[in-house]
């Protein structure tokens, strides 16, 4: 990545910070935990209009080596 990106990327993240202050605590509290095999992910949308999209997902050992085998590309 060049200077210029990352420069990009920490402006963006910056702003993300600000928006949203309680989500990186969040993830941080996830990650002190660890995510592990029968953890369940909830995920929801609430559109403007109201509408609500969810899902969620217990996680498997796959997922657990698939998360491991990106962050390790990194």
């Amino acid at each position: 990545m060049d200077m210029n990106n990352m420069i990009k990327m920490t402006m963006a993240w910056n702003t993300f910070k600000r928006n949203h202050p309680k989500f990186p605590a969040f993830c941080q509290a996830v990650l002190n935990k660890g995510i592990r095999v029968d953890s369940v992910i909830e995920i929801s949308v609430t559109t403007p209009e109201g509408e609500r999209i969810e899902t969620n997902l217990k996680v498997k050992q796959s997922d657990l080596d698939l998360l491991q085998s990106l962050q390790n590309k990194q």
